[in-house]
């Protein structure tokens, strides 16, 4: 049985800023103009009442790319129990397996949203949150993300 590397305790991110840490090769500090400048995704879901929201933003997996997360051609071996951490302002946390991101092992996006029907995520959600459409209950549909940890299971 293997034994992982515990996550660090969270630093707080700079208000606006969405930070990507752990076991990449270059750590980030991200605002939202930084994601604009990534390749852009867009998604429509649908809410609790019926509505169709469509949230905008960047892969989850671009932005771990960016980081130089071990995703793409490196995704294999030991890489593969690897797994991300996403954290909110609240404490509230949700965990995604690297291969779940990886276009390599599926056709699901999970999308960091900076934007919701073309305008700024609302106070309460943003600036960022994740987007997983796939998931059929939206737990880890984190608000208020404000930190991204890559962890490598040892």
């Amino acid at each position: 049985m293997g034994t992982q590397a515990l996550p660090q305790a969270a630093t707080p991110a700079e208000p606006g800023r969405l930070t990507v840490t752990g076991a990449v090769e270059r750590p980030l500090n991200l605002q939202i103009s930084d994601l604009e400048k990534m390749p852009h995704a867009s998604v429509e879901v649908k809410g609790h009442d019926g509505s169709l929201t469509t949230y905008e933003g960047a892969p989850l997996a671009e932005l771990l790319k960016s980081a130089g997360a071990p995703i793409g051609e490196k995704l294999r071996g030991a890489n593969m129990a690897s797994y991300v951490l996403a954290q909110a302002k609240d404490g509230y946390r949700v965990v995604f397996a690297l291969p779940e991101l990886d276009a390599a092992f599926t056709d699901s996006k999970v999308l960091v949203a900076y934007a919701a029907n073309g305008k700024p995520l609302p106070d309460g959600q943003g600036p960022f949150r994740i987007v997983a459409p796939q998931d059929k209950r939206p737990a880890r549909w984190i608000r208020m993300l404000q930190r991204i940890e890559v962890v490598k299971v040892q």
